[in-house]
């Protein structure tokens, strides 16, 4: 998989651990939402502790958490689905604050509107990173640097530069 921060492909500090994997005493891992409550209860909320989930989840199943988790990965499987997109708002809403995965089959024509959703990175299959170079996610981070909606764009919506504007 390749992982993308700021419209560049980087490495990965997280390890994700498929179910049948033991759980490690240290290191930034991601797991499933089943193994969740026991990992934080074997390691702590040390902020190592990341969480893959379903972009069907409802939000009131994480919240408790949110504090403890250091990640929290949202699953695409599938470009077309923009599930994800939602699910992203909400987890922001709800107060998180570290890391906002989008983890799947995300285009780079995608990236605007994922970062304006409050996602952090991007992970990507490599057969999509191959067709899909560097150059053209980095590109794409750069096309809307203003929205109408208020998200979690650093440089704010169209409305409130014009508000900002005007006084």
């Amino acid at each position: 998989m390749a992982l993308i921060s700021k419209g560049e492909f980087v490495a990965d500090d997280w390890r994700r651990l498929a179910d049948e994997e033991a759980l490690p005493e240290n290191g930034k891992i991601i797991i499933s939402l089943e193994r969740l409550d026991n990992a934080l209860k074997a390691r702590g909320a040390n902020g190592d502790i990341g969480v893959i989930i379903d972009n069907t989840l409802e939000i009131d199943k994480l919240t408790p958490v949110l504090a403890k988790l250091g990640l929290i990965a949202i699953a695409f499987p599938s470009f077309a689905d923009g599930r994800g997109f939602s699910l992203a708002r909400l987890v922001r809403r709800a107060g998180y604050r570290g890391e906002l995965r989008a983890s799947g089959r995300l285009l780079a024509d995608q990236y605007a509107h994922a970062l304006g959703c409050g996602f952090d990175t991007v992970e990507i299959p490599d057969d999509l990173a191959q067709r899909q170079n560097e150059t053209q996610w980095r590109s794409a981070s750069k096309t809307h640097q203003r929205t109408y909606q208020r998200g979690y764009l650093s440089s704010g919506s169209i409305l409130d530069a014009r508000r900002k504007a005007m006084q």
